[in-house]
């Protein structure tokens, strides 16, 4: 599933670039979901890290692109930006803030096809591995950058995502190294939690989010063999001691 935010002011070019996005997933075979946020300061107060893409104006109401990118840039440094603007002579700004690309008003489907294709195609070498989830005859294909974490009870692997909860049967030895090598950290026998969206430890508790500006929560027991070494690669992750 590709998630991909819209900021636009204009409802219209938000319409127009749903049309194209619709059109170019049948062509590539593929899921996708958009968020419209008619203004910035909603989408940086709603954002969430489950976006892959950001199509980003420049000239908005209230907080300029370029501002926007920066703000964003301090809560997420992976996700892919391409601004979408009439304002050619500021696109250059956007390396600063790391932006993927610019595309000029009004959006023509091949120009922003071909920029889509390079974007999804450097993801591929930058975003965490994805993992098949299969379940009675159908297979979901999951990026480990939106599982929070995953568990096994009774036999059935359960990846706790932001777009909800899938299982299939399986073990978690089997996908160790995967886990490992995309930050999440064995917090007991039985579970893996993705380090980026734990929030906080409290005693033998792993308090884990839904993510940026969500208040939703989950807590996950941490086993006493295993909490040493729980702790020591959370403060890896973070780059602090604990």
């Amino acid at each position: 599933m590709l998630n991909i935010a819209i900021v636009d002011d204009e409802k219209n070019i938000a319409d127009a670039l749903n049309e194209i996005l619709a059109r170019y997933a049948e062509e590539r075979k593929i899921e996708y979901h958009t968020d419209w946020y008619s203004n910035p300061v909603q989408f940086l107060t709603q954002y969430t890290d489950r976006y892959e893409l950001v199509l980003l104006d420049i000239d908005m109401p209230d907080m300029n692109g370029l501002d926007t990118a920066k703000k964003l840039r301090e809560m997420d440094d992976i996700v892919s930006l391409i601004f979408v603007t009439n304002m050619r002579q500021y696109a250059i700004n956007g390396y600063g803030v790391n932006a993927d690309d610019f595309i000029v008003k009004p959006v023509s489907y091949y120009d922003l096809a071909m920029k889509l294709d390079r974007v999804l195609k450097k993801d591929l070498r930058r975003t965490a591995d994805v993992v098949p989830v299969k379940n009675e005859g159908s297979v979901k294909f999951i990026s480990l950058r939106i599982v929070r974490y995953v568990e096994v009870l009774k036999h059935r692997l359960i990846y706790h995502t932001l777009d909800g909860d899938f299982e299939q049967r399986g073990t978690l030895k089997k996908l160790e190294p995967i886990f490992i090598k995309n930050h999440f950290a064995r917090c007991n026998n039985y579970c893996f939690v993705n380090l980026r969206y734990v929030e906080g430890i409290d005693g033998f508790t792993c308090i884990v989010s839904y993510g940026r500006n969500s208040e939703k929560k989950d807590e996950v027991i941490i086993s006493h063999p295993r909490k040493k070494e729980f702790v020591a690669e959370l403060g890896r992750y973070l780059g602090v001691n604990l």
